[in-house]
Parts: structure tokens; sequence; C-alpha cells
């Protein structure tokens, strides 16, 4: 695929349908946003507790591909393990399903009681998107990055302390699957080319928060 193709194709697909159930072995973009757009994350604490707790309840279960995290919503891109099909008592919920409401509950409890808040924190369930084919696997990478540059909360991706972009770029542990999203971009050099060469990523709107 083109690079000057593949905003466009990644525009077309995000009109598709958020609603079907997660399932073991596919990938999603995870979002969500405040209630009334306010903030969900009040100071820098709040990022690195959100995730901790992202940690905490995931682990084992998904594999990141990329997150960022402004401050009134999120995205993820995350592909759920094999094996996590397992269904609860009432088998309204896939353990993986579970595992996430059970992370955002936990993390909106502990911000309300540091706040001295009440009642909802995010704005509805969490939503999810299945990401199907790989050629938008790097644009939406790219579109999760450029969030606080479109936002003019920096000028730079790497300026944004809350996101997965220099996770890729370090030798530090990370949350994110480093060696694997690298190779789809054949490289380090190949991820920072396309980030500098897709700058409509800083200038389109967020579809699915705005």
């Amino acid at each position: 695929m083109e690079e000057t193709d593949s905003l466009e194709l990644f525009l077309n697909f995000c009109n598709l349908c958020y609603l079907n159930p997660m399932e073991a072995g596919k990938c999603y973009h995870i979002y969500n946003r405040g209630v009334n757009r306010q903030p969900i994350f009040f100071n820098t604490e709040n990022y690195w507790f959100f995730l901790r707790k992202f940690k905490q309840y995931l682990t084992g279960l998904v594999e990141v591909y990329a997150y960022c995290l402004m401050p009134n919503h999120f995205h993820f891109f995350i592909k759920v393990k094999d094996d996590t099909d397992e269904k609860f008592a009432d088998k309204a919920l896939s353990r993986v399903e579970k595992a996430f409401k059970d992370f955002f509950i936990s993390y909106a409890k502990s911000v309300n009681v540091e706040q001295g808040r009440t009642g909802a924190l995010f704005q509805y369930k969490f939503k999810r998107k299945e990401v199907e084919e790989p050629d938008y696997y790097s644009s939406l990478i790219g579109y999760i990055h450029f969030n606080p540059v479109r936002a003019k909360l920096c000028e730079e991706v790497s300026h944004w302390q809350f996101s997965s972009y220099n996770a890729f770029l370090s030798d530090k542990p990370t949350l994110v699957s480093r060696s694997e999203v690298l190779e789809w971009f054949g490289g380090p050099g190949g991820f920072l080319a396309f980030h500098r060469s897709n700058i409509e990523f800083a200038t389109k709107r967020d579809w699915e928060i705005d």
C-alpha cells in the first residue's frame, strides 16, 4: 500500500461498526473519553497510574501495539491473545472483556477518591473496533501517536510522554510489543520515516472521539 493512500483507506475503514464482541487472536482499537468530554487524567501521576492498572488487569491477556493517553480520552491498539475466549458464569463477557471492565472501574474509583468526586468518569462503555486488515496497522499506529499533535498539546509526537511512540525507539522495558511492531515498518528507521512522512495524521480530526 502506498503511504500517500494510508490515511484515506484508514478513514474509510473507520466508518465500520464498533459493536462486535472481542475474540481471541483478533486485533482491536480500544478507546473511550471522559463523561461530557471532561478530563479523565487530572495530574501526571494519573497517567502513570492508568498504565499500571492496565498492566495489572490485562497482562497475559493482550499484546499492545500502540497507545496514547490524552487529557480526556485514550487509545489502545491491541491483540487479544489466544485462549482468552472463556466465558464467565453469566456468559455475557469474555475473560478479556471482563478484565477491561474491571480495569476501568478500578481506575475510576481510585481517581474519584483522589479528586473527591462522584459519579461516572468515562462517558460510556469502552468502544472497540476490530482491525481486520494488516494494511491498516501502520495507519492506526500513526493516527494514535499523532493525537497530541492534532490537539496542539505538543509540536512533535516524540514530545508527548504519555504515548507509546518513544518506547519503540528505546531499549527500556515497555508495555508494547516493540520487536513485532518495528518489523511491520522494516525496523526503527522505517518507523521514524513513516511518522515523518505521514504528516496528514497531525491535522485530521479525531473521528471517533470528537
